[in-house]
C-alpha cells in the first residue's frame, strides 16, 4: 500500500511483494508452442479508430517509447495491434463459449495474438480470426473458478493468485514457505491446476480534477486523482478505496478545500469515489509527461500483454504492460480481488491514481511493491467496476452530440452511460446486439458502429 503521509517525504513500501523472476520464463513447457501470425489490423473491427488508438497524444508515446525501448512509429502500431487484438479476442471468446482459455498479445508491436482453447477442433476458426492458437488442458472458467477457492481461504502468507493464462495455470505467490500447499490442502483445489511461486516481498494497498494529480485527506495522508467523473450534476472522481473511509474530507493538489468521499469498499474491492465542491470542475484528461494533458475518450479494458501507463502524484507518468486480469492480492489488511496486474512501478503517494491504455481509462492503482528506480509490481481496481457500482459518468473528450433535431431516435434498450460488460445483450434501432469488450457506453459508440464492441446477435 503506496500511501504518502502529509508529514513525511515518502512512506517506506512493504517489505515483500510480487516477484516476477520464473513467472514467464518457462511458462509453456505444458502446452503445444503456437504459430505466431501477425494480428490483422484491417479485419474491419475499426478498434482503433474506436479506441483512439489511431490518435494517441505524443506525451503518451514518448512515455511508450521511454519505458517500453520503442520507437514513435511502433508505439503507434502497438496501439493499433492491441486495439484489434482485444476486438478480435472478445468475438472468439464468445464463439468459443466454456471452451475459451485465455487470449494475450506478444511481441514489441504487440503483432501476434494469441488465443487459448481446449477443444482442437476451434484452431481453424481461431487461424481464420488471424490468431495464433494454443491448445491446453484448462478452460479458463475452470481455472477462474479454482481462484475464487483458493481467495475464499487466502492470508498474506499467500498474498497473490492469478491466473496466467500464457501457461495456463493458476499461480500461487507464498510468502512463507509451504503456504501455498497449505492454502490448497485447505481448499481441495488440485495441485495440478496451481504453480506455487515464492516471492520475497508482500504487496499492500499504495495509500495516497485531473487524474494522476494530488490530493490529501482530512485526516492526513496524501493520494492521487484517478479520473474525473459526473453523477448528474454533481462533479468529482473515482480514485482507491484504501485512501479514505465514506464521508473523509479531502483538498486538493493545491491544498483548497475539495470534496468528501461519498462511498469506499475496502478490502473485498479498492474502489471509491469523492464529490467535489462547486470550486473544482472535471476534466476529462490524465496528467501525463510534463504535466502535459492526455485525453480519456473511453473505458475500454485492454488484453493481456497490452501496453498501460499510470499517472501519480509521486513518480508521475511511467509506463508497461498487463500481466493478468482479475487477480486476487492480500494485503494485511484483508483480499482484494478482481485487479489487474501490471510492470509499471510506483511509490508511496501514487494510490488512487490513473492507468490509462491509449486514450481509454482503465482503472486505478490499488497496490504493488518495488519503486521506480528498481523496478515493481502494481495493481489497478479496474475502472468499469467502480463506474457501475455508484452510477457514474466517465468524463471523457467524446464530442458527437447524437441525433440532432427532428432526426429519428432509434430506440433501443442500449443506453449512453450504462456499463456494459462482455456478453450483454441490448437491442438498438430493431437489432439485438451481444457486448464484445466491456465499456462505459457514450454518444457516438452506438452498436451499429461499433463493431469492435459490438456484435449483431
Amino acid at each position: 500500500m503506496l500511501r504518502r503521509h502529509a508529514r513525511t517525504a515518502c512512506t517506506v513500501l512493504a517489505a515483500a511483494g510480487l516477484a516476477l523472476a520464473g513467472l514467464q520464463a518457462g511458462s509453456a513447457t505444458a502446452v503445444a508452442r503456437p504459430e505466431a501470425p501477425s494480428v490483422s489490423t484491417g479485419a474491419g473491427t475499426g478498434a482503433a479508430r474506436t479506441l483512439g488508438a489511431d490518435a494517441a497524444p505524443p506525451e503518451l508515446l514518448r512515455a511508450m517509447e521511454r519505458d517500453l525501448g520503442l520507437t514513435r512509429t511502433q508505439a503507434l502500431t502497438r496501439l493499433a495491434h492491441e486495439a484489434e487484438a482485444g476486438a478480435t479476442a472478445a468475438r472468439l471468446r464468445q464463439d468459443l463459449g466454456p471452451a475459451f482459455a485465455g487470449a494475450w498479445v506478444d511481441g514489441p508491436e504487440a503483432r501476434t495474438l494469441t488465443v487459448a482453447t481446449t477443444r482442437a477442433a476451434d484452431a481453424a476458426a481461431i487461424r481464420a480470426a488471424g490468431a495464433s492458437v494454443r491448445v491446453v488442458p484448462n478452460d479458463l472458467a475452470a481455472l477462474d473458478r479454482a481462484k475464487a477457492a483458493l481467495d475464499r481461504a487466502a492470508t498474506a502468507d499467500a498474498p497473490v493468485r492469478y491466473v496466467d493464462v500464457r501457461a495456463n495455470v493458476l499461480v500461487v505467490e507464498e510468502a512463507r514457505a509451504g503456504a501455498g500447499d497449505r492454502l490448497l490442502a485447505a481448499t481441495g483445489v488440485p495441485r495440478d491446476l496451481v504453480r506455487v511461486v515464492r516471492t520475497a516481498e508482500a504487496p499492500r494497498p499504495l495509500y495516497d480534477i485531473r487524474g494522476g494529480d494530488a490530493y490529501y485527506m482530512g485526516g492526513g495522508g496524501r493520494c492521487s486523482v484517478g479520473f474525473a467523473v459526473t453523477r448528474g450534476t454533481t462533479q468529482g472522481f473515482a480514485t482507491a478505496g484504501h485512501c479514505g473511509r465514506t464521508g473523509t474530507s479531502t483538498s486538493g493538489y493545491n491544498q483548497v478545500a475539495q470534496g468528501t468521499f461519498q462511498a469506499s469498499v475496502f478490502p473485498g474491492n479498492d474502489m471509491a469515489w469523492v464529490a467535489a465542491n462547486s470550486s473544482w470542475t472535471a476534466t476529462p484528461y490524465v496528467k501525463g509527461a510534463g504535466g502535459a494533458n492526455v485525453q480519456v475518450t473511453g473505458s475500454v479494458l485492454q488484453p493481456v500483454g497490452s501496453s498501460v501507463c499510470r499517472s501519480g502524484s509521486t513518480t508521475g507518468w511511467h509506463c508497461g504492460t498487463i500481466q493478468q486480469h482479475n487477480t486476487s492480492v492480500t494485503y494485511p489488511e484483508g483480499t482484494i480481488s478482481g485487479v489487474t496486474r501490471t510492470t509499471v512501478c510506483a511509490e508511496p503517494g501514487d494510490s488512487g491514481g490513473s492507468y490509462i491504455s491509449g486514450s481509454q481509462a482503465q482503472g486505478v492503482t490499488s497496490g504493488g511493491s518495488g519503486n521506480c528506480s528498481t523496478g515493481g509490481t502494481t495493481f489497478f481496481q479496474p475502472l468499469n467496476p467502480i463506474l457501475q457500482n455508484y452510477g457514474l459518468t466517465l468524463k471523457t473528450t467524446a464530442t458527437d452530440p447524437g441525433p440532432g433535431p427532428g432526426e429519428p431516435q432509434p430506440g433501443g434498450t442500449w443506453a449512453v452511460g450504462k456499463v456494459y460488460k462482455a456478453g450483454d445483450v441490448v437491442t438498438y434501432g430493431g437489432g439485438t446486439y451481444r457486448c464484445l469488450q466491456g465499456h462505459q457506453a457514450q454518444t457516438g459508440w452506438e452498436p451499429p458502429t461499433t463493431p469492435a464492441l459490438w456484435q449483431r446477435a
